[in-house]
């Protein structure tokens, strides 16, 4: 003899469409915890299925705060110190303070001074002679 399945109406088939089934296998301690929680709160299993992923979202914000803080810090540690490295600098004529050469307008001055004054690598002038 044939089976007989009973026919879900259709808005029991949309319901548990948006609303899956969860199924997990516990040891008696957590299924006990979860149980003494359950009576204790006057939760049902999924009010403390949401609490539990309620606390994980606020922990996982908190790591995604704390690798930000984290990737801020090494940028600007790893900016500075590209800074000191790779910055242009030279000395004030009249104060003596240090200037550092930023704009486009120095840079160009600056190249065409060099060339100017015959600076060059020290092989390009080795080779000159």
């Amino acid at each position: 003899m044939a089976k007989v399945t009973k026919r879900k109406a259709p808005s029991r088939i949309k319901y548990e469409q948006g609303h899956p089934t969860v199924s997990c296998r516990v040891s008696r301690e957590i299924y006990d915890r979860l149980s003494e929680a359950k009576e204790v709160e006057g939760k049902s299993f999924a009010d403390i299925l949401k609490l539990g992923l309620g606390i994980l979202e606020v922990r996982v914000k908190k790591l995604g705060d704390v690798r930000k803080q984290g990737w801020d810090e090494g940028y600007k540690k790893g900016f500075a110190d590209a800074r000191l490295r790779y910055r242009v600098i030279y000395h004030c004529s009249v104060c003596g303070q240090v200037m550092e050469v930023t704009s486009t307008e120095e840079k160009e001055v600056i190249d065409e001074c060099m060339r100017e004054r015959g600076w060059a690598h020290m092989e390009c002038h080795e080779r000159m002679r």
